[in-house]
């Protein structure tokens, strides 16, 4: 199974199979690194084509917020707990955004076009849904807190080149390495919004609250869609046209990574190697 991974706060998380690592950098400079449960937790589902594609990616969002709940924890030196209201109210915010933002705001602003044709219509809708999303991540990327998770992203795709090119976990091997890489979940949430578009073209044009409500019930068939184009492009990573596929994905790149700090790239390894190593040399860590 392919090493994945996401940046958290103050550190990075690295997948490999059902074993998941989180290090982070502490206030006092230290390394922390913990251990979480990474199995499926639908592993008949998980196997069926276009079913899978939804699970998978309820399993990694499931995933990627207790890394971040994990990481707060470890890198402000809160106990457990401690900022779990915050967590509920990020979350809460954060899907506000993409329903409201990214669902139904741009639908709104097409239904008061006189545009009746419902291709044209969706096109126009998709195209008013990719600008809000790059101005979005953009406009996030400015920020200071948010530019250091992007560093740290940029870490822990450098830190997995060089390790799938036989460098193991030499800092210097992944220092020299690119930030950008084609299996990052950026390339996913681009083609999402692309195969979107298609989808959501069988969908009346009107009234708005039917377009609304079809966009919310379709969003597992878009993720299943997706999720299945880049699988079948996985098995021909060499052909243009998953290099055309991919393109979008590897610009959108640019903004979500920044050039990490070797500090940085010392804790992307150090969750690389944790994932990564015979589970005997990594028992001595805390288990999460």
């Amino acid at each position: 199974m392919p090493i994945g991974g996401q940046a958290v706060i103050e550190g990075v998380m690295i997948q490999n199979g059902h074993r998941v690592a989180v290090a982070v950098r502490t206030p006092g400079g230290a390394i922390e690194l913990r251990r979480l449960p990474g199995g499926p937790r639908f592993p008949r589902l998980s196997r069926i084509p276009f079913i899978r594609g939804p699970f998978r990616l309820y399993q990694m969002l499931s995933l990627g917020l207790r890394a971040l709940n994990l990481s707060a924890e470890l890198a402000t030196g809160e106990k457990e707990g401690s900022g779990g209201l915050a967590m509920v109210l990020g979350i809460v915010g954060g899907l506000a955004i993409a329903l409201g933002g990214f669902v139904a705001l741009p639908a709104y602003l097409v239904s008061l076009m006189p545009i009746d044709r419902r291709i044209l219509y969706s096109l126009v809708e998709g195209g008013i849904r990719v600008l809000f999303f790059l101005g979005y991540v953009w406009a996030i990327a400015r920020l200071p807190d948010i530019r250091r998770v992007f560093q740290y992203h940029g870490a822990e795709h450098k830190a997995v080149h060089a390790f799938e090119e036989g460098e193991g976990y030499s800092l210097e091997a992944a220092r020299s390495r690119s930030p950008l890489h084609a299996r990052c979940g950026s390339a996913f949430l681009l083609l999402f919004v692309f195969v979107a578009i298609l989808v959501f073209s069988f969908l009346p044009a009107h009234p708005l609250w039917v377009r609304l409500v079809g966009r919310l019930a379709l969003l597992p068939v878009v993720a299943g869609f997706t999720y299945e184009i880049l699988q079948a492009g996985a098995r021909r990573s060499g052909s243009w046209w998953m290099r055309l596929l991919l393109g979008p994905g590897l610009w959108l790149q640019r903004l979500t990574t920044q050039e990490p700090s070797d500090d940085q790239i010392e804790v992307a390894l150090a969750a690389l190697r944790h994932a990564t190593e015979d589970a005997t040399a990594a028992s001595a860590s805390t288990d999460a």
